[in-house]
């Protein structure tokens, strides 16, 4: 009996070409292994691990969380605001590709359509136009922005935003180290380290204003979520 066919491909009444099983799944085992770096590239995930970085180092907990903590929290608020995104997704590409209804190819290409506005309305427009004039691209339609010109510019602007909440996530704490090491400098205690006196009253002061529930509310509501969170 022989075997199934290494390599197909089937064209449709519509001149739409369909690749074999096989092949399909092959794709799809080589786009598990990118899964990574489309997490990075491509979500909110980029923006909270770093606000969450730049929080416990304005802290001065050093390992506290640790990054097993940070990465997972990073992770499941990721799933919650990409949870709309990620609905259009399936309703529109997945599933009917699922149900046969649709191609492989065409599902790739509806099913890249709510990232590709996720992503847009994220991105800073000087950002866009820099990369697109290094690309040689014309923009003319926002919606037809490729996603090599998307990518970069996308993780150009969540790293200017992270940075900007963490600037703002520095000021109290450094005031509050200021303000030790100014009195462990007019008490001559010139030899005891102020971030032992000012850690607790940073943990202290963060605890009062429910400052986690603040940081990730902040982070949550940060991003411009097509049909909300």
């Amino acid at each position: 009996m022989p075997g199934i066919p290494a390599f197909t491909v089937e064209t449709d009444a519509a001149g739409n070409q369909d690749y074999t099983l096989t092949i399909q799944i092959l794709l799809l085992m080589t786009g598990l292994t990118l899964l990574p770096a489309a997490l990075i590239a491509t979500t909110s995930f980029l923006r909270i691990v770093i606000v969450l970085a730049l929080l416990r180092q304005a802290l001065g907990t050093q390992q506290t969380p640790s990054n097993q903590v940070l990465i997972g929290l990073s992770l499941f608020l990721t799933l919650f605001i990409m949870t709309p995104v990620l609905d259009k997704v399936y309703d529109s590409a997945v599933a009917p590709y699922l149900d046969e209804q649709m191609q492989f190819q065409e599902a790739v290409k509806l099913g890249s359509k709510p990232m590709h506005q996720f992503m847009l309305q994220q991105t800073r427009e000087d950002d866009l136009g820099m990369f697109a004039e290094m690309a040689d691209v014309t923009l003319t339609d926002p919606q037809t922005v490729p996603f090599k010109v998307l990518i970069p510019a996308f993780m150009t602007s969540e790293l200017k935003t992270a940075f900007q909440i963490g600037f703002m996530l520095f000021i109290p704490f450094l005031i509050i180290d200021l303000v030790v090491a100014s009195l462990l400098m007019s008490m001559g205690m010139m030899m005891l380290s102020p971030m032992i006196i000012s850690l607790p009253f940073k943990l202290m002061l963060f605890v009062l204003i429910d400052g986690w529930a603040l940081v990730v509310g902040t982070l949550a509501n940060s991003f411009v979520v097509p049909g909300g969170i």
